[in-house]
């Protein structure tokens, strides 16, 4: 029995799979620094979701890292840099539309973001693994007021790997006034006062353990 020659079929498959696997290999850093957090890309789905347990850290002023540099476009069709805001605190949230806990969070960012902002508190967003309509329309829907700058992606977020680096989807940074990484929430916020009360500790510059780690309670089902 003669062998059958392969089909032009089954050499493009391999073509694709070989082509594949060589821009997994080029992207791995990318990927290790988010956990693993990928996205369909769609806003319809939660594939992808990495998920945090809320876990919040909070570093003394001598533990804190600068900040990595963050520029570009926002959704809403203006300019963000994180440069410009030194001498505010700075809460950065990393969000997608396709991401359930992000949806579920968005009500409490945006009180949290009016009720701090004459404080000299400026919240931004760090859209990530998304694209435009699906992330305008969720801006949109929950009336999403503070800009937030798109990383379709994961560059911006992959920046902050020497800080506290923001590896589930949601989590949320707070900056100091000097620029520099405060605290984190990794994983969706437990309350607003939770976000509250943090972003004042930082605000009021109250000492800290160097890396306290208190996670968050668990709800009960």
């Amino acid at each position: 029995m003669t062998a059958r020659p392969s089909s032009p079929s089954g050499h493009h498959r391999s073509s694709r799979v070989m082509i594949g696997a060589a821009l997994l290999a080029a992207t791995g850093l990318l990927a290790a620094g988010c956990s693993g957090a990928t996205a369909s890309g769609t806003g319809a789905s939660d594939t992808g979701f990495v998920s945090g347990d809320g876990t919040l850290t909070v570093l003394k002023e001598s533990a804190r890292q600068p900040a990595p540099s963050i520029s570009g476009d926002t959704l809403s069709g203006g300019r963000f840099d994180l440069a410009d805001q030194r001498g505010k605190v700075v809460v950065l949230n990393v969000w997608g539309s396709w991401c359930g806990p992000c949806r579920a969070e968005a009500p409490q960012l945006e009180r949290a973001a009016l009720a701090l902002e004459p404080r000299g508190v400026q919240f931004v967003g760090l859209n990530t693994r998304d694209k435009p309509e699906p992330a305008k329309a969720f801006i949109k829907r929950f009336g999403l007021t503070f800009p937030s700058l798109s990383d379709p992606d994961g560059r911006l977020q992959l920046g902050f790997r020497d800080t506290l680096p923001p590896a589930a989807i949601p989590s949320t940074l707070v900056i100091d006034r000097e620029g520099r990484v405060a605290a984190r929430i990794i994983g969706p916020l437990e309350s607003e006062s939770t976000l509250t009360a943090l972003v004042e500790q930082v605000l009021d510059g109250s000492p800290a353990a160097p890396a306290s780690v208190s996670p968050a309670p668990k709800a009960t089902p």
